[in-house]
């Protein structure tokens, strides 16, 4: 890095891992060929192309006709037709990625959303089970915290029912009995779908937003800027524990937060230096409780990644908590020695 700097590295990068830097073409493809050396195990595939195919139906198409041996991030209809062609095998891995919405104005008392009730009545309104088995089969699992359940020091909130006539009288009680324009929920436009199942929802109980989608390096660049200012989706595979979600999502002064709580603020940096585990959870487990019955945020989904994989493949590894096939030393084709 020294000798060649940034752009050098991009050119022709070195790591330690199992494969090595062949060529890449941005948004196109990645080619790497095994390390023999490679200290756990000798890669039993030779050479590994990564195409970059945005489109689902595309990849499908390439899958049945034999053009890639592994395709990810299959939804509904596709991932049920995977399922039904002969030679192609649907295998389901669950991330710790969980995707919410976020209330940016809920500390503008200006704003319906800095009513409870109006922000519970939009967590009402999600038909959040509906949304899981359409889209992933039944595989994801709906959400009721911006947190993973596999992370340590998760503290499991009560679900959220699907309960629209609820949702209804909270609106009437919080001053709006026929809803009000939301103007827009802004998202990455890979999750339009968990953001359309949010909208539509939403209108049912008279809250009208429309869909603002944007292109993933925009969507993100302006989430980090904080430049939304209505509805944002928002989701996260980032490592890590139920602390390294709020530090970035939840606590004034975030990576990705729109506000905070002075309390949780308080809470946080106690738990920051406490170092006795039990009474760091119950910190943890606080300001996750206030969390929930602040309804800061409407939590959608943990998703789960529908991955099809063509007759040439032999075993297939996953990582737990990891979306991707992966780890890519034990890949194994039929007819390769073990």
């Amino acid at each position: 890095m020294e000798r060649v700097g940034d752009d050098g590295f991009k050119k022709a990068p070195v790591g330690a891992g199992p494969y090595r830097f062949v060529s890449f073409t941005p948004g196109i493809e990645l080619v790497v060929e095994a390390f023999d050396g490679y200290w756990r195990t000798t890669p039993a595939v030779k050479r590994l192309v990564f195409k970059s195919v945005p489109d689902d139906s595309t990849r499908l198409v390439m899958l049945k006709r034999g053009e890639t041996d592994i395709a990810a991030g299959f939804r509904g209809p596709n991932a049920e037709e995977v399922k039904r062609t002969p030679g192609l095998t649907l295998r389901v891995t669950l991330p710790t990625v969980s995707q919410w919405v976020v209330f940016t104005e809920q500390w503008d008392p200006r704003s319906p959303w800095a009513d409870r009730r109006v922000r519970l009545a939009a967590n009402l309104a999600i038909d959040r089970k509906a949304f899981s088995d359409a889209e992933f089969l039944g595989h994801g699992r709906p959400a009721s915290s911006i947190i993973p359940r596999d992370f340590d020091f998760y503290w499991t909130p009560p679900a959220y029912p699907y309960d629209p006539a609820r949702a209804k009288q909270l609106l009437a009680e919080a001053g709006y009995p026929k809803g009000f324009d939301a103007v827009e929920l802004a998202t990455d436009v890979t999750f339009a779908p968990e953001s359309e199942a949010v909208i539509n929802g939403l209108r049912t109980v008279g809250i009208r937003a429309r869909l603002r989608p944007l292109e993933r390096a925009s969507f993100y660049k302006a989430d980090q800027d904080k430049q939304f200012k209505h509805l944002v989706r928002v989701g996260s595979g980032a490592a890590g524990n139920a602390a390294t979600r709020i530090e970035a999502f939840v606590i004034s002064g975030g990576i990705r937060a729109y506000g905070g709580y002075p309390d949780i603020d308080a809470l946080f940096r106690d738990q920051a230096v406490e170092t006795d585990r039990r009474r760091r959870e119950a910190l943890l487990h606080k300001i996750q409780q206030l969390m929930h019955e602040r309804a800061m945020f409407a939590p959608i989904v943990e998703q789960a990644v529908l991955t099809g994989v063509g007759p040439r493949v032999a075993e297939v590894p996953t990582i737990t908590g990891h979306p991707f096939i992966s780890p890519y030393e034990d890949l194994r084709l039929k007819g390769s020695s073990p």
